[in-house]
């Protein structure tokens, strides 16, 4: 005999699971409640701070690089001014890389910005929430839309802005077309200053219970670049590895750059000691920190980096950090080696053998070096 679960049941159940705190992702458990708890985009955050007391918001345009609070802004502002009541029917949220051809802005978008806003629930007094007599649709990944979707939205972003105001979330926003861009007030988000990222990181750690050093906290900022969503997935990963062994062992920086994918520092060091760019590192191996003294010793150093399963764009990009930003190399020959990243990059871009090419650029590298 098979028994059913009524279905409220089951919803009752899928949303426990979902809201449970132990099973969150951390990115989402910490995601900003309100604007000001959006870190390091000072000048947006007062904007809008503004808008939220007049409650008279325009169509928005949102850009910058990954992991710099875009979404999160958009939906602690929402948030705020709907309330948890309001928020459901007054706010449509579409992930424009999934839904970006033009049917969805005909035939979903449309219906959702013709429909007059419901009245506010009791809850929504007007002094907790505004509650303004609009809806809200925001489009994440705005970018990834069609021209014909993009063409398609000026018209009804036109002729519904009185019931419904727009944000469009985006990393390019060169790919927004022009009349659209138009129609928008413009937020760029900047990669979020290591201050900030590290203030955010400690906070994470201390409500989690993860035990890190001031040298963990840089690993993962160096390794993030500014993104504080790959910052925070990492630190849960490592914590995940930390406490994997009974008793949990330390996070060390090492942990997060292997859980990262980069080449480790030690490594990376080595080889360009090898190819002449001197790196003072005193946990360099032995017969690694030596220059190599032809071309055999080079090809054997670019041999063994690949057999250790390395990313050639990974090595790529390290060893240009490393080479443009040495206190010593000389300028003619930063922009030699800056060429050779450069003709390397675009090779690997268009499919080349990543060993043949870390050779090229190792021995041009070696080369300039010299």
């Amino acid at each position: 005999m098979t028994f059913f679960q009524p279905q409220a049941s089951r919803k009752a159940a899928t949303k426990a699971v979902v809201e449970e705190p132990s099973l969150q992702p951390w990115v989402e458990k910490y995601r900003p409640k309100t604007i000001d708890d959006v870190a390091s985009q000072e000048h947006t955050v007062a904007v809008l701070r503004r808008t939220l007391t007049s409650t008279n918001l325009p169509h928005m345009l949102f850009y910058g690089p990954p992991g710099t609070g875009k979404t999160s802004t958009i939906l602690a502002l929402a948030r705020q001014l709907f309330g948890p009541d309001n928020f459901r029917s007054r706010v449509l949220e579409l992930n424009a890389s999934d839904e970006r051809g033009i049917s969805i802005v005909r035939d979903k978008i449309k219906n959702f910005a013709r429909q007059t806003p419901r009245a506010q629930t009791k809850a929504s007094d007007g002094k907790t929430y505004p509650c303004p007599p609009y809806k809200i649709i925001i489009l994440d990944e705005a970018d990834s839309m069609t021209q014909d979707a993009q063409a398609a939205l000026r018209r009804i972003m036109e002729t519904y802005a009185r019931i419904t105001r727009f944000c469009l979330v985006c990393n390019y926003v060169t790919r927004i077309i022009d009349p659209l861009a138009s129609r928008c007030s413009k937020f760029r988000f900047k990669p979020l200053d290591s201050e900030s990222t590290a203030s955010r990181l400690a906070h994470v750690a201390q409500e989690e219970n993860v035990p890190v050093s001031d040298q963990v906290i840089s690993a993962l900022i160096s390794t993030s670049q500014g993104d504080l969503r790959r910052s925070i997935t990492y630190l849960q990963s490592a914590s995940r590895l930390s406490h994997s062994t009974d008793p949990p062992v330390p996070i060390t920086p090492a942990d997060i750059q292997e859980i990262a994918g980069v080449v480790p520092d030690p490594v990376i060091n080595s080889f360009a000691t090898s190819l002449g760019v001197e790196v003072a590192d005193d946990s360099m191996d032995v017969d690694g920190g030596v220059k190599a003294k032809n071309f055999d010793e080079v090809r054997k150093k670019v041999k063994g980096l690949m057999r250790e399963g390395y990313s050639a764009t990974q090595i790529l990009t390290q060893l240009h950090d490393l080479v443009i930003e040495h206190p010593t190399l000389a300028a003619h020959k930063k922009a030699q080696c800056a060429l050779v990243f450069a003709e390397a990059d675009k090779a690997l871009c268009d499919g080349a053998d990543e060993e043949l090419w870390i050779l090229e650029t190792a021995l041009r590298v070696y080369k300039a070096a010299s």
